[in-house]
């Protein structure tokens, strides 16, 4: 494995600085698979590769392409020409994308930011936060997706050179035909589509996240700069900017607080997850271990109850220490077992991680506990992110 790390990164580079590029899809594509890897960072292959529905790289691209698609001032991601007589968009989503961002915009949510498409995305993995958008949204977003996930299909079949189809990449299959040494990911449906990507492609996005990420970034912030626009001022910082917006928490954690304050008034014992002091009802912060600021995952595998002083000016938007590796899993271990005593909370624990842990992982507690260790410490790694000493 170590070996073929510099192989992955070098393939990378190459696809992102030489292969010719009529649109910014590659990088798109490069990005959501690195996205994918570090979302999904528990996940370890069998040998045979993680295999990736389509579909969940389109949710991707909604996010990335979101602040491309202003009614009033779309910055183009390609050249537009003529075809049949016919002057064609950049994108072929484009209609469609800019749509969803006027009903977002028009609705009780919708505000102006480049990451709102990010949110958007989060939201609508969530059944019961989806139905709040109304259908008309939820139809649109349902056709975007359709809509990108088959354009996703363009740099699949071209990365490595436009020469030589799917010189990198394997032709996408559905996962009901792949082997069974394939490894889905969480939430994958049998008849998606799925492109599977190699075990040592997979662990190499994660060594090599940051990196990856900040190339994709540069790479399309120079492509897109250099295409004819239609309206004037786009800038390569501009582009970066709209790419690099992170989403705060724009969805306050009330239910989450309302469930865990009804544990308390029966009586219920809660401690602080990371200094162990008693929590008292209504004092308490609900915190996310990986923070908002490096990936929003409101997901309750993610969340726990912290001491306000210590979440506020101690915990911050930092992630543990290495130190607090070999402590993590008994204490998560101990919070999700304080939400299982609610039967709302142990839901929404138990649909939190089937979207993001593979089935042998989350069989029981401690091996839940354990995954989300590891997912806490790749990301940690992965990300370069700031961290905060064991508190005893």
């Amino acid at each position: 494995m170590a070996q073929a790390l510099p192989d992955v990164s070098k393939l990378i580079q190459s696809i992102l600085r030489h292969d010719k590029k009529t649109n910014t899809f590659k990088m798109a594509l490069i990005r959501a698979l690195n996205d994918t890897a570090l979302n999904f960072a528990a996940l370890q292959g069998r040998g045979q590769g993680i295999a990736i529905p389509t579909r969940v790289l389109a949710e991707y691209w909604v996010g990335y392409y979101w602040p491309f698609m202003d009614a009033e001032r779309p910055v183009m991601q390609g050249p537009r020409i003529f075809r049949a007589g016919v002057l064609r968009q950049d994108v072929a989503f484009r209609k469609e994308l800019t749509e969803l961002r006027e009903l977002w915009r028009a609705s009780l949510f919708g505000s102006d930011r480049p990451s709102d498409g990010v949110v958007l995305v989060s939201e609508m993995k969530v059944n019961a936060h989806a139905g709040e958008y109304g259908p008309e949204m939820l139809r649109k977003y349902i056709q975007v997706l359709r809509v990108v996930a088959k354009c996703v299909e363009q740099p699949i079949t071209y990365s490595g050179g436009a020469s030589n189809q799917y010189a990198v990449f394997s032709r996408q299959r559905y996962l009901r035909d792949l082997p069974a040494e394939v490894v889905p990911l969480p939430g994958a449906r049998p008849d998606e589509l799925c492109i599977v990507v190699p075990d040592c492609m997979w662990e190499g996005f994660k060594f090599y996240s940051m990196f990856v990420d900040a190339l994709c970034i540069h790479e399309w912030s120079l492509f897109t700069e250099n295409v004819t626009q239609v309206v004037e001022g786009v800038s390569r910082g501009g582009v970066y900017q709209a790419l690099t917006d992170r989403p705060d928490n724009r969805r306050p954690l009330t239910w989450e607080r309302n469930h865990i304050d009804l544990l308390l008034l029966e009586g219920e014992t809660l401690l602080c997850f990371w200094t162990k002091r008693q929590l008292r009802l209504g004092a308490y912060d609900v915190d996310h271990i990986i923070p908002v600021a490096t990936y929003p995952i409101n997901e309750l595998w993610n969340l726990v109850p912290s001491e306000s002083r210590f979440n506020q000016h101690i915990k911050r938007a930092l992630m543990p220490a290495e130190e607090w590796r070999s402590t993590l899993p008994q204490r998560l271990v101990e919070i999700y077992s304080f939400y299982q005593r609610s039967p709302a909370l142990g839901e929404a624990l138990r649909q939190g991680a089937n979207l993001r842990f593979a089935n042998d992982q989350i069989s029981n507690l401690p091996s839940l506990a354990n995954a989300v260790t590891t997912m806490v410490f790749s990301v940690a790694d992965s990300k370069n992110t700031p961290r905060f000493k064991y508190f005893s």
